[in-house]
């Protein structure tokens, strides 16, 4: 782990290189990207707050060093364009995926599609599934939200909530609190559709994804943009 006052060589140089970019006069948001292609740090503390970039070793959480990123040079960005970005998920510019790939690099590229199917797809999907279980449950006069979670997670995985979190925090070592904090919650969603690749038939597997990338299409579609680096090319850029 990088503490506040550790920064490495290779983050000190992201991090110079953001803001050279950005006043030699090149667009903020291509600068980012380079800077995040630079990055060596799966984890760091600053500012008592620990970012974990890196899931399980291999999804980069990109938005969450973006973040990061943005912090470290935020007198130089356009606010409106940066709070787009940042708090909507629209990215000032449009880039087609090999784009992008060429910026991060490959090896990053592929972390961020981990990321991707991984935790955004994985999360839409829980979404979407649990909106479906609450209409039909709505419809038959049945209003539990807990039992409306439950039965999307046995629709999607075949278990329960519970079993799974407790099943993933054995395998992982943690301890069992009764909450759960944003960044074992994004482990555990990793997890999750690790858990469904392994486990459930292919057919479903990709259906489900197609269902998930649907949810987010309307979602984004809603907000005016797409939400993805790979928006351009969402069902090939990845195939699970």
């Amino acid at each position: 782990m990088v503490s506040a006052d550790a920064t490495s060589a290779g983050d000190a140089a992201a991090i110079s290189h953001l803001e050279q970019a950005i006043n030699a006069g090149k667009h903020w948001y291509i600068a980012l990207l380079e800077a995040i292609g630079l990055w060596t740090s799966a984890e760091e503390t600053r500012h008592d707050r620990t970012y974990r970039y890196l899931i399980n070793g291999e999804a980069f959480d990109w938005l969450l060093l973006a973040e990061r990123l943005c912090e470290s040079v935020d007198g130089l960005l356009p606010v409106a364009e940066k709070q787009a970005f940042l708090f909507h998920g629209k990215p000032p510019l449009a880039l087609s995926a090999e784009e992008v790939r060429k910026i991060l690099g490959d090896s990053k590229f592929r972390q961020y599609l981990n990321y991707f199917y991984g935790y955004t797809v994985e999360s839409a999907l829980l979404l979407t599934v649990q909106e479906e279980v609450y209409k039909e449950r709505h419809i038959s006069g049945l209003r539990n939200e807990h039992e409306t979670a439950d039965e999307a997670y046995q629709r999607i995985y075949g278990a329960a909530k519970a079993v799974l979190l407790k099943q993933f925090r054995q395998e992982k070592g943690y301890p069992r609190p009764r909450s759960i904090t944003i960044s074992e919650l994004k482990e555990f969603t990793y997890w999750r559709f690790q858990y469904r690749l392994k486990h459930c038939e292919k057919a479903k597997v990709a259906s489900d994804t197609r269902k998930a990338i649907n949810y987010l299409k309307r979602q984004w579609a809603r907000k005016g943009c797409y939400g993805a680096l790979v928006a351009d090319s969402l069902e090939e850029a990845g195939q699970y």
